[in-house]
């Protein structure tokens, strides 16, 4: 078994890996000021974004539940990989030759990652359906696109493929490539009989099923004979990679389109995906084999960055009954969503693909565009189960009603759909009203919110340690960080009114965020800096031993927070990503300077009254050379002081 990846090469990973574009394919990032960007978090369901990112120094953290690290830890929560694992994958993905402590160049096929051989053995069945739809065999399944309007080009555009008929050619072909049998079982590629393995999908036409990143992590597969005893549609079972209630079809393809048009469309089905982005409607995606449920919400409010500023989610239901009944599950879900939420109905009863292929592509954009919002089509489709000719019915008919009306969030539109609840049951729009305003109170008397998931331990932290890094280092080497500050067992508040603690605060997202800046004298004044607010002291004592071991820019916060108590790692994590007042490179210059002499002036006074005590002390009969030294410090400080004045 291989040895730790040595930590030269894990600090070489962190600085060629961009921050920024890992989490892009995550979360919609916004400019949040100079090297600063935001977003929804991804480790927990929020409104407003808190989740901050700052490239330059490879650090996130998050306001609102305290999740925070580098670029490694990111991947590890929400892909669920191990330390090593991670690194492995992002050394491929920048072109980093990976060292071990044991010599080696690392693990071979039999030690790799679970997951990373799950991710390769759905690789090549990919890449062997998408050879066996040009064979012979699969012309019915090639027929089966024409037939819908779908060409040869589009088939590869979406990368479709065909599982021949037979119960082992994809088993065989991976055995040829060297996966075990223990490795193929949990692919969700096989299904187990009493003789053993054999292919799950057999003569049908498959679309991949990819992640966020574009990797296949399973398929659809629709039937094509009628003597297949099957269902319609067999997509891949639950695996460590694919889990139908967190994926989404066409995401892939789609998530860029979603992010910038603020716009997700629901439709419900591989081919109403393809037909709806191939009309112009790229923002489509489809659930595999299951409803849209918190899962699958979570998705889509990243995407859209849903922080209640705008963005719209587009439910398309087929006409029937059934379709009617998902849409309503959809309403249910609807008080997740900060954005509008929509549906669109094609009044015939067609889907996506129907409606392209029958009437044009125009047809589908124009389904898109007669979006109602979801909130009436509930009204509207209740309302059917009532006869509003009757006083019975039309009083159910408002009891059904005057929650859907209350809960819309717009207060504007709330009115106007009061009265025309008031029209649609022959009702005094004022009785309305009443009903509405108590199911409202209703709703807040009953009404509760989910508790956010808080900070996990970090995964990870430290493995690998070995020597600093190569390259220019941040602060003046030596042996400043060895004096031990006492770690805090309890983080006390911070008032945010105390001056002093703005001050040590300020200073401090200053080191971390921009340690390039300071010069030699200031890195010189700041070890000698006395910081007096528990966690700010522990931090400070972190900046002392991280700059003492030679950290370069690209690993500064990462050596910092290695060098604090476990319990201050978040604190690191959260000065590091602190917005600055600062709109252009030339405001953070100034901006960091100022703050630097505010920290060192408020030292300066410090020490003044350290030494006026000491003055005080020594009285009149005191050693005259003791006086003299004492009061030459203190004309040098007050000399200081007045510079950095000027310097403001």
């Amino acid at each position: 078994m291989a040895g730790l990846i040595l930590r030269k090469d894990i600090d070489l990973v962190r600085e060629r890996t961009d921050l920024k574009a890992v989490v892009e394919e995550f979360v919609t990032l916004r400019s949040a000021g100079v090297g600063s960007f935001k977003g929804l978090c991804p480790f927990h369901d929020e409104r407003t974004p808190s989740f901050h990112v700052r490239p330059g120094v490879g650090t996130y953290h998050c306001f609102g539940c305290g999740e925070h690290g580098d670029v490694i830890s990111f991947l590890m929560e929400l892909e669920h990989t191990t330390f090593t694992e991670t690194v492995e994958r992002l050394a491929a993905r920048v072109g980093v030759e990976l060292h071990y402590e044991d010599g080696g160049t690392g693990p071979d096929k039999a030690e790799t990652g679970r997951r990373r051989r799950l991710l390769e053995a759905n690789k090549v069945a990919d890449e062997f359906y998408r050879r066996a739809l040009g064979s012979a065999e699969a012309q019915t399944g090639r027929d089966f696109l024409t037939q819908r309007g779908f060409t040869q080009e589009h088939a590869e555009q979406f990368g479709l493929g065909y599982a021949p008929q037979g119960w082992s050619h994809l088993l065989d072909h991976l055995r040829q490539k060297g996966f075990r049998d223990e490795e193929l079982r949990a692919s969700g590629l096989f299904s187990e009989g009493q003789r053993g393995l054999y292919d799950r999908f057999r003569g049908r036409l498959l679309w991949p099923i990819r992640d966020m990143t574009g990797a296949t992590i399973g398929f659809g597969a629709r039937k094509l004979y009628d003597d297949d005893p099957g269902p319609k549609y067999l997509n891949t079972p639950e695996t460590p990679l694919y889990k139908k209630s967190q994926v989404l079809y066409g995401i892939d393809l789609a998530k860029r389109t979603i992010a910038k048009e603020r716009q997700l469309v629901l439709v419900e089905g591989y081919t109403d995906v393809m037909a709806a982005h191939l009309a112009g409607v790229g923002t489509a995606v489809a659930t595999c084999g299951t409803a849209f449920g918190a899962d699958h919400i979570k998705v889509a409010r990243r995407l859209i960055s849903d922080d209640g500023t705008g963005g719209e989610v587009i439910f398309t239901f087929d006409g029937d009954e059934a379709g009617q009944k998902a849409a309503l599950k959809a309403f249910d879900e609807d008080h997740r969503f900060l954005a509008k939420t929509y549906v669109a109905v094609e009044p015939s009863g067609m889907d996506p693909c129907d409606l392209r292929m029958q009437q044009g592509d125009e047809a589908v954009r124009a389904l898109i565009a007669s979006r109602r919002p979801l909130f009436e089509f509930a009204i509207r489709a209740g309302l059917k189960d009532y006869d509003l000719d009757t006083v019975e019915g039309r009083a159910g008919a408002l009891r059904h009603a005057a929650p859907i009306v209350a809960g819309i969030k717009d207060a504007v539109l709330r009115p106007g759909y009061e009265r025309e609840l008031a029209g649609w049951l022959g009702l005094d729009p004022n009785a309305v009203h009443r009903a509405v305003a108590a199911a409202g109170r209703g709703q807040r008397r009953g009404g509760g919110s989910e508790p956010e998931r808080g900070p996990e331990p970090d995964q990870g932290r430290g493995q690998g340690r070995g020597p600093a890094p190569e390259g220019p280092s941040v602060g003046p080497q030596g042996r400043h960080g060895e004096a031990a500050a006492p770690a805090p067992q309890v983080l006390v508040p911070v008032d945010p009114r105390d001056p002093v603690a703005r001050r040590e605060r300020e200073s401090l997202e200053v080191v971390l965020q921009h340690p390039t800046l300071l010069s030699a004298e200031q890195w010189t004044a700041l070890y000698a800096a006395r910081f007096t607010i528990p966690q700010y002291a522990a931090v400070h004592h972190g900046v002392k031993v991280a700059g003492s071991s030679g950290a370069t820019p690209q690993r500064w916060v990462d050596a910092v927070r290695d060098a604090v108590p476990q319990e201050v790692a978040g604190v690191v994590s959260e000065l590091a990503v602190r917005d600055l007042p600062a709109r252009t490179p030339a405001d953070v210059d100034r901006y960091c300077r100022d703050i630097m002499n505010r920290l060192f002036a408020l030292q300066i006074v410090h020490r003044k009254e350290e030494l006026l005590g000491r003055l005080q002390r020594l009285g009149p009969h005191g050693d005259p050379a003791e006086f003299t030294a004492l009061n030459s410090e203190l004309m040098e400080l007050e000399a200081r002081r007045r510079a950095l004045r000027a310097d403001d």
